[in-house]
């Protein structure tokens, strides 16, 4: 029997020539697997109402077509309501925008460089507020944008600040740059200065609106393939704000302590339930606390897949985890609540839902608190396929750094997600008998 051997997708997202050293890709764009623009299109009716479950098993068997991984997205992460019309999503695209240049022109007000076209790479203020002269400011390559500010001038004439959010605020914003220039540099995306400035606006948007969080090192990972996918930066900031709205516990700083430590203590709760000896081994190396997997959880390995593989991975996992009443949860989050409480016991639109959700569904997880990630699960996929090697090889916790290091570029992202799966429903059964 004739097997398409799809045609690669790395020409969507073209790597700089010089970058030799970049992980290979292993998806493919392949006839009758991968979403592809017709079928994604013929899921919807003439008024707009999308059927979701037609799509998810398609996306988790061959990934979506890289001409409309955007706007597949938005649904995978709950910007919008498959249930709503064209009509009622446009108006909600207009609001957001709206809503984004508002907070946007706050920046700008606080830091005229935000929407300059411009940002900066050193320190503009001291922890006590005062200015600091003289900034490093990475240029405006296309000057004929008409803005009236001198970004320099600009950023030399600001004034002593003493609200406190907005000393922490304009802290970040060199560290943000610092991190920008490094994101996906082998892309050549990135060459152009307008997409730098402009993943540098949404990050510093963000950090304001997001009061509790904040900026933290890794965020950057995350928002550059929004960038890249929809061209429209309200529309990118949106969507790296419905992924943060899952992420951002991850980077919640405390007094000594980070968010991700919760998700590393669940990663060897489920290690040591599905492998106890691989747990107790890597207990002995001194790694039970699981702080090599630190990297993997934070910026859902970006690092351990090329560019094109993360996106594949990422869809992968979404369509997996889908929840239909996720846009509910997010915007309306008291109907959504009131909704759980007047369903529960009653099924769900399992149709509409992804695998994953649907095991936790079965398994009644969802009445127990909230139902553990599946990246959490993909970390412990890894761990299993490493097992022999952890076991045999690794005698202290800097040979286990080097063993998960030495995976990047040799994963395949459809075994991860499908071994997650394998350990998410043995982990759920053990549990229960527990």
């Amino acid at each position: 029997m004739w097997r398409d051997p799809g045609v690669p997708a790395d020409t969507f997202y073209e790597t700089r020539p010089e970058c030799t050293d970049v992980p290979i890709t292993r998806f493919k764009i392949k006839a009758g697997k991968t979403l592809s623009s017709r079928k994604w299109h013929a899921a919807f009716t003439q008024e707009g109402y999308l059927d979701i479950g037609k799509t998810l098993s398609r996306i988790y068997r061959g990934g979506v077509h890289p001409s409309i991984r955007g706007e597949v997205w938005e649904f995978l992460l709950g910007c919008y309501d498959p249930k709503s019309t064209f009509e009622e999503r446009d108006q909600i695209r207009q609001r957001r925008s709206m809503q984004y240049a508002t907070w946007k022109e706050e920046c700008r007000q606080l830091f005229p460089l935000v929407g300059s076209g411009r940002f900066i790479t050193s320190p503009v203020i001291s922890e006590d507020g005062q200015p600091i002269q003289d900034p490093l400011i990475m240029p405006e390559t296309n000057p004929a944008k008409g803005l009236v500010v001198n970004s320099l001038d600009a950023a030399n004439n600001l004034e002593k600040v003493t609200d406190k959010r907005v000393v922490q605020w304009m802290l970040t914003l060199h560290q943000i740059g610092l991190d920008v220039v490094r994101t996906d540099r082998t892309l050549v995306f990135y060459e152009k200065q307008e997409n730098l400035s402009k993943l540098w606006d949404i990050l510093a948007v963000y950090a304001w609106i997001d009061k509790d969080v904040g900026y933290g090192q890794g965020m950057s990972d995350l928002c550059s393939p929004m960038i890249i996918l929809l061209d429209d930066e309200a529309d990118a900031f949106w969507c790296f704000e419905r992924l943060m709205r899952r992420l951002r516990g991850n980077f919640r700083c405390t007094n000594g302590s980070v968010g991700v430590e919760v998700q590393l203590s669940n990663l060897a709760s489920i290690t040591q339930v599905i492998d106890p000896k691989l747990h107790k081994h890597l207990e002995h190396l001194g790694g039970g606390d699981y702080l090599f997997a630190f990297r993997m959880l934070m910026v859902l390995f970006r690092r351990e897949f090329s560019f094109c593989d993360s996106l594949y991975l990422w869809e992968m996992m979404w369509a997996l985890e889908y929840d239909p009443d996720l846009f509910l949860m997010y915007e309306e989050p008291h109907s959504a609540s009131e909704k759980a409480e007047g369903t529960r016991g009653k099924a769900k639109s399992i149709r509409q839902c992804g695998k994953f959700e649907r095991q936790n569904m079965k398994n009644g997880a969802n009445t127990a608190g909230a139902p553990l990630p599946i990246s959490v699960f993909l970390v412990a996929s890894v761990l299993k396929e490493k097992k022999a090697k952890l076991l045999h090889e690794a005698r202290g916790l800097d040979d286990v750094v080097k063993i998960l290091n030495d995976i990047t570029g040799s994963l395949d992202a459809r075994k991860a997600c499908t071994g997650a799966m394998k350990l998410h429903k043995k982990y759920l059964r053990k549990a229960k008998k527990a």
